[in-house]
């Protein structure tokens, strides 16, 4: 059955102090309970953005959520880390009401990114916005199943629900459209460890790696295309 939305998501404090959103009908949160940002920067720009091996990196984001990776990605950024094209898929956006609860710019102490965070979160139209501190951002309601592009990105995050929720997301075919996203030599990196979801990965032409994961998580996945850049 295809995920619905519920209406009950509800702002959250997690084990670092950081702020997610949460459904008691689902039973699902979209961070991790033992620390929204601790899971973000291990899993997505530690073992993701961080091993790119290159400055500029495009990166493609499958489950934009509220924002956060998205902002870890940008603080980078505006340290001159890095200068990142940064595609979201969000079918289901969360609202202004959401986020404004969240607080995730005040929690990462750049309150000064708020508006034009808040802005690009809003978007309407999948353009591209002006690049502010070495990040250019698009967001495209859509779903990863409508991902057509070939060998676009550097690194994926993949950030949907977890396969008890959205299983149609998880599958030989997504991964496949993911390793055609992927230019050779690379990664996706998710939270998930299951067996099955390592197994799809394999099937789909990627080499796949449990690594240790985040705060209350023994493992994480980073799955390679191989080849080079």
């Amino acid at each position: 059955m295809p995920y619905d939305p519920p209406a009950d998501f509800v702002a959250l404090r997690t084990g670092d102090g950081s702020f997610t959103l949460r459904s008691e009908q689902l039973g699902e949160q979209y961070h991790s309970i033992h620390g929204a940002v601790l899971e973000g920067t291990h899993v997505y720009i530690k073992a993701g953005l961080e091993r790119a091996g290159k400055e500029e990196v495009d990166v493609l984001e499958v489950g934009l959520g509220t924002g956060l990776n998205l902002l870890l990605t940008w603080i980078r950024c505006l340290e001159g880390k890095y200068r990142v094209r940064y595609t979201a898929l969000e079918p289901f956006p969360v609202s202004n009401e959401q986020l404004e609860a969240l607080a995730h710019c005040n929690d990462l102490a750049w309150p000064g990114l708020h508006d034009p965070f808040m802005e690009r979160m809003g978007a309407t139209n999948d353009g591209w916005h002006t690049a502010i501190g070495g990040l250019s951002f698009r967001k495209l309601v859509a779903s990863v199943l409508e991902q057509e592009a070939e060998e676009a990105y550097d690194v994926i995050y993949f950030d949907a629900f977890a396969p008890t929720v959205q299983p149609e997301l998880w599958t030989v075919e997504v991964f496949q459209r993911m390793h055609r996203a992927l230019r050779p030599g690379g990664a996706l990196v998710t939270y998930c460890a299951k067996g099955e979801v390592r197994r799809a990965m394999i099937a789909a032409g990627f080499s796949v790696k449990r690594h240790k994961g985040p705060p209350g998580k023994a493992h994480m996945l980073r799955a390679v295309r191989p080849g080079t850049h």
